[in-house]
Parts: structure tokens; sequence; C-alpha cells
């Protein structure tokens, strides 16, 4: 809704290419990006350069609006994942946009509500679970928003990434869940049961 809102109001999508890093730690926020296709990760990287995933962003969803809004510099850095057109609402529209559509506000809070409820949700799986649980909690919070049977649209890698673990740890968690059908796998894929 957000984005057809942008387009009629003469925001236009850049391309960016897989690898571009849009922004990372210790910029200055100027912006809130909008994706109109494609996919963005939104990742923290420690000194042996492993990536930790703090978030997927897709088509129709939005990023770098907590640390322009609160007006300190990112954190993390995020990575176009797939070939993406992005629109990109510098500051001040930003707020006129807050301001105008209410409709978007509130959708605002309730997105960023999520994204707190899922790193506090993290935050205690990485403090105090094993393994397992980990990854159980984190596909049933990521099978949430989908639609029975349909197929969650995330790599094993991302899973590893997203929960701390090796993906080695990850498929074997996995395949063990197939097994006793506690999730099902159509072509190496997790489905929505």
């Amino acid at each position: 809704m957000i984005i057809k809102y942008l387009l009629n109001n003469h925001y236009r999508p850049v391309l960016y290419k897989k690898g571009t890093v849009i922004y990372e730690p210790g910029l200055q926020p100027k912006a809130v990006y909008f994706i109109k296709s494609g996919e963005v990760r939104m990742v923290t990287v420690n000194d042996d350069g492993k990536e930790f995933i703090q978030g997927i962003f897709k088509a129709n969803q939005y990023f770098g609006e907590p640390a322009l809004m609160i007006d300190k510099p990112y954190l993390a850095y995020t990575i176009v994942s797939r070939d993406a057109e992005i629109i990109t609402v510098d500051k001040a529209q930003f707020f006129e946009l807050l301001d105008e559509e209410r409709s978007f506000s509130l959708e605002m809070i309730k997105t960023l509500s999520d994204r707190l409820f899922y790193k506090s949700m993290m935050l205690e799986e990485l403090a105090n679970e094993q393994a397992e649980h980990r990854v159980v909690t984190l596909i049933n919070y990521l099978l949430k928003n989908i639609e029975k049977n349909a197929v969650l649209d995330i790599t094993r890698q991302h899973l590893a990434d997203m929960s701390g673990l090796r993906v080695e740890t990850v498929i074997r968690i996995v395949k063990k869940l197939a097994a006793e059908k506690a999730l099902k796998l159509r072509k190496g894929k997790i489905v929505k049961i």
C-alpha cells in the first residue's frame, strides 16, 4: 500500500544490484528505504567476518527508520541479497509521510513492535536455549506470516546467520525435525503445515 502511495506521489525506485551495501555501521541516517522488489538483509559482522542476520526485508517492506527517528548512527550493515528496486525517502519527507498518512503511522508502530518482539525473542533464545530450541523458535516465528502449505523462502545459511549457529548444525536439526514429522519439507524447503 505505501509503495503504491509513494509511486503515485512521484517517488522513483532505484535499482540496487545483489551485494550492494545500502548503509553501514557508524553512518548517520538520512533516509528510510522502501522496497518495491528484491530483498535486503540487515547484518552485524563479528571480528572473524561472520554475519549475524538481524532482519530480512522484502517487497513492500522498509528499513532504516529506527536510527533515523532517534537520530543515532546505524549499528548494522544493510546488504542487497537479491537485486532490488528501492525508493529512498529522506528524513523530512518521511516525517511528512508519518504526519499525513495516519494509517502508515499505525502500520509503522506495529512493524516496530514486531521487530522489537523478534529481537527480544532471539536475545532470550541466544542466552538461554539449546540449538534445536533456537531453530524451532526461529522457524515457528518465520512461519507465522505465511499461508498454510506455503514454502518458507529462506536458506539454511540465513537460518544459521539468524540463530547464531553453524549452517551444518541447522541442516542437521532441520533434517531431524522433518524425520520426526515436527516440520514438513518440500524439495528441501520448509513448508508451513
